[in-house]
């Protein structure tokens, strides 16, 4: 199938790469990008956005891979401006699931179909396969699904999770619970680091990650971190949050659900830009393990 790619940051250039693997055909719409990085990767171009309608035909599918917020809205608008009734369009970034049911009903008004997907793996997608969960309509979710197909683990991985927001929505708690996860891993290695035992934490995260009940992929990454770098003296224990840790919490309090996990690991990370913690630069290179996010130096 063909596609059009708008947006080739590190997470663009995973989903074009893993679809051009399986015999795909990805056109890139980024004025960062050059034609020798594109080139590299078997997609075409770069080209503009507006150049779309004559690069592919119909029903058209146009993957917006761009951060949330004015950046994902200037996009999507010049895309339902490109793109013609029957084509397909795709936000796969971290957008408000409220905000991809206002995009759905402009989408509709125009007869172009949307798309909410929810993208995890990070810059580990590429090989490993994404984690992917997609709200619209059944009809529009068929006609994509060989490429969702494609890009998902040969095991599972692809949810079509309901109507227009439901992926974003679904991915939103994800990564809320993703936080807590993240959260309890830190709190336990600064309690290890803290003790009077003077531990080995690469040696012991590594064995957890065998036949504990509390190895994950995310033990892995830690125990990996920690190997390299035993306390993580390069990071400083400043940890951002990209809007779907507050998205969840919000949710939590709208549907009357209490959810204090998710809710004090939200406020760690506020609190680490006040003062020092080891367990926040735990957090930061857990961060960089597995999505491959800037970190801040603790130079």
């Amino acid at each position: 199938m063909d596609i059009a790619i708008v947006g080739f940051g590190r997470m663009g250039q995973g989903i074009a790469g893993r679809l051009i693997d399986h015999g795909h055909r990805a056109i890139v719409c980024d004025p960062a990008a050059t034609r020798g990085q594109v080139a590299e990767l078997g997609a075409e171009g770069p080209f503009a956005i507006g150049q779309i309608a004559h690069l592919l035909t119909g029903p058209r599918i146009a993957w917006a891979m761009v951060p949330s917020g004015d950046v994902t809205e200037s996009v999507l608008s010049e895309l339902l401006r490109t793109l013609s009734p029957g084509d397909i369009l795709i936000d796969g970034g971290n957008s408000n699931f409220r905000d991809s049911q206002r995009h759905a009903q402009q989408a509709r008004e125009v007869g172009i179909h949307f798309l909410d997907i929810g993208v995890s793996g990070g810059i580990w997608g590429r090989n490993e396969g994404f984690g992917l969960m997609v709200g619209g309509s059944a009809e529009a979710y068929a006609h994509i699904e060989p490429l969702l197909v494609n890009l998902a683990p040969a095991e599972g991985g692809l949810v079509h999770a309901g109507g227009s927001g439901a992926g974003h929505f679904v991915k939103m708690v994800h990564n809320g619970i993703e936080y807590g996860l993240m959260q309890s891993y830190a709190e336990g290695i600064e309690i290890l680091d803290a003790s009077e035992f003077n531990l080995d934490l690469a040696a012991v995260t590594d064995a957890w990650r065998h036949g504990t009940v509390i190895r994950s992929w995310l033990l892995d990454l830690a125990a990996a971190a920690l190997a390299r770098e035993p306390h993580l003296d390069s990071l400083d224990d400043y940890v951002e949050d990209s809007g779907e840790g507050r998205w969840t919490v919000q949710a939590a309090i709208d549907t009357n659900v209490p959810a204090p996990v998710i809710t004090l690991s939200l406020l760690e990370r506020i609190r680490s830009r006040q003062d020092t913690s080891f367990s926040a630069k735990v957090v930061s290179a857990l961060r960089r393990e597995f999505g491959g996010h800037a970190v801040k130096s603790s130079s």
